[in-house]
């Protein structure tokens, strides 16, 4: 089940770039991000009350929280750089560099989650770089 939400995430991803791509032409990248933030929120907490799991909030523990709010400030500030990028650049070029994250992530996850680094991982990892590099250039 989780390659399925992979995927479907990488579609939404996909389409998330091209319908900003569209709309924020003439917007600033701040406030089109503080819309599609608005949008996020509604539609998460939406998914919380029809899954009935809005009293969970009482069972987080405080690390949990520490590094939900830490994560939610990184994808804050990933946003704001994201949709500033792609108000400047080319949604072809700016799409291959932010998807560097791969590379960022395996690397984080090897060295902070202790997470098997393979050489399978090694050399995915160098293909994603060369083909950014390749395709932003």
């Amino acid at each position: 089940m989780w390659l399925l939400f992979s995927i479907l995430s990488a579609v939404f991803a996909a389409l998330t770039t091209i319908l900003a791509k569209i709309g924020i032409e003439g917007v600033n990248s701040n406030l089109a991000t503080a819309i599609r933030t608005i949008v996020v929120v509604f539609m998460s907490w939406g998914m919380v009350f029809l899954t009935n799991t809005q009293n969970g909030i009482a069972q987080i523990g405080r690390k949990s929280w520490i590094f939900l709010i830490l994560s939610g400030l990184a994808t804050g500030a990933s946003w704001l750089c994201y949709y500033r990028a792609l108000q400047m650049g080319q949604a072809s070029k700016v799409v291959p560099i932010d998807k560097l994250s791969v590379v960022i992530t395996v690397i984080l996850a090897f060295v902070i989650l202790h997470e098997e680094f393979t050489i399978k991982s090694l050399v995915g990892c160098g293909l994603i770089g060369v083909g950014t590099l390749m395709m932003a250039l």
